[in-house]
């Protein structure tokens, strides 16, 4: 549940996002121009940064590692003698200052976000990306169709993959996490869903995944949608699935990531909705309330905060999510300004922030109990989840899964130790450390759903 870390105030140290530049006025011969790039030397997780100076005293950032790309830079000052920029609009108040060395043709200075100062070098050059080895790339071994169709008053777009040979094929429709995600569910350079999509076509399947609302191609707004919303959208998807051809109507099925593990169960468990199996990674088993309390307990203790910050920050969650429960989003909303408020100024969230935590999207998410669902259904279930997952915790929702798939005659729970809430081999299973790892997801991960999936319904 990506979106549900944007209630953890705070957490990540180095997630930096820009916007409006401003101008400097030194002389153009003075000037430090053109790309630079070095590592921001965070402990035992060093961050690569790019940076872009003009002549005209402008400045762009870039940070492969999370998807950050020419976001434009504040308080930009690029003189040989004092090179500085900032990063507005975030917790903790980034910010360089720094100076050109001519000897070593390198910029030196500190990096300070949150009261904590780190080395900075940039030297000359554009900052390399991220090793993702297992990311696909074209030219593809079977056919890619751009698609859209409607959901209502809005319009869904996406991309469905074919193998080259003739059909009808069975098909998996994918749903991503909660939050606004692209149809790769592309998150800090990761793009898992291209990944799913590759593997399972590859191996048989036609594979359908789309924008969400608000994004890319899709209409609406996420902030706006209830449950009943998105899952009539999961309907468009496979109704449209339904009407080809080249689609095995009798064999289409959900992968679920994360939120959608909730979303996949509540449309598969509607009377007719032929869906013929669900497939859900990190799926919570527990109320969203309940995963929002403990996600943001494990994460704050695994980043080491004192008990007396993770009592506070629980505390402030339950107040939310409990205020939410009761159906007063304006309180909520005034609860959680005056929480924000109350912090240290290089804390605090952008009032954007605030408005994302309280929300009718939000809400259905908080309030949603996956247990009627999960118990209604009667096809072919996987549920998976890795040990250290810190966002979905194995240990919170695996018994609860166990217990409420026990009437399916075929239900698998199955967890895989050492990955985290992507399914990446992890060491703290932290979300600051998923950029770091060059595996999307791991092997193990995408050769086991294959073969559950391949005994189930063989591809022709």
């Amino acid at each position: 549940m990506r979106v549900l870390r944007s209630l953890s105030l705070g957490l990540f140290v180095v997630v930096v996002l820009a916007v409006a530049g401003c101008s400097s006025t030194q002389p153009a011969q003075t000037y430090v121009t053109g790309d630079w790039h070095g590592n921001v030397e965070v402990p035992g997780q060093p961050l690569a940064i790019g940076v872009n100076f003009t002549t005209d005293g402008k400045g762009s950032i870039e940070i492969p590692a999370q998807n950050v790309s020419h976001r434009q830079l504040s308080a930009v000052r690029n003189d040989v003698d004092q090179v500085e920029f900032s990063i507005p609009e975030f917790p903790g108040q980034p910010a360089f200052k720094g100076k050109y060395d001519k000897a070593s043709d390198s910029i030196k200075g500190d990096f300070t976000q949150s009261g904590k100062t780190l080395p900075l070098t940039l030297a000359r050059g554009q900052v390399a990306g991220v090793a993702r080895p297992q990311e696909p790339k074209p030219p593809w071994p079977y056919k890619s169709e751009d698609v859209s169709y409607r959901s209502g008053s809005i319009t869904i777009a996406g991309t469905l993959t074919e193998p080259q040979t003739g059909g009808p094929h069975p098909a998996v429709l994918l749903i991503t996490g909660s939050g606004a995600q692209d149809r790769n569910e592309e998150i800090l350079g990761h793009k898992p869903f291209l990944l799913w999509a590759d593997t399972l076509t590859r191996a048989g399947y036609a594979v359908l995944r789309t924008d969400d609302r608000g994004v890319g191609g899709t209409g609406g707004d996420l902030a706006a949608a209830s449950y009943q919303d998105l899952t009539d959208d999961i309907g468009a998807g496979v109704a449209f699935l339904h009407g080809r051809s080249d689609i095995d109507g009798k064999r289409i099925g959900l992968l679920g990531h994360s939120e959608g593990g909730y979303l996949a169960p509540l449309y598969a468990s509607r009377p007719g909705s032929g869906v013929a199996f669900a497939i859900l990674q990190a799926g919570p088993a527990v109320s969203g309330a309940d995963v929002l309390l403990e996600q943001n307990r494990l994460i704050l203790t695994a980043s080491g905060a004192s008990p007396e910050a993770v009592a506070a920050q629980v505390g402030y969650i339950s107040g939310l999510t409990s205020i939410i429960r009761n159906g007063d989003l304006g309180a909520a909303k005034i609860y959680a300004q005056q929480h924000n408020d109350s912090l240290p100024a290089d804390q605090r969230a952008s009032g954007e922030t605030i408005d994302t935590l309280v929300t009718p999207y939000m809400a259905a998410l908080i309030n949603y109990d996956p247990a009627p669902a999960l118990s209604a259904l009667r096809v072919p279930v996987l549920a998976m989840y890795g040990t250290k997952d810190l966002q979905v915790p194995a240990a919170q929702s695996e018994g609860p899964m166990r217990s409420l798939l026990a009437a399916d005659p075929d239900a698998t729970v199955q967890v895989f130790d050492g990955l985290n809430h992507l399914m990446q081999p992890a060491n703290t299973g932290l979300p600051s450390e998923y950029a770091t790892i060059e595996t999307t997801i791991d092997p193990q991960v995408l050769g086991y759903v294959t073969a559950w999936l391949t005994k189930r319904f063989p591809p022709q």
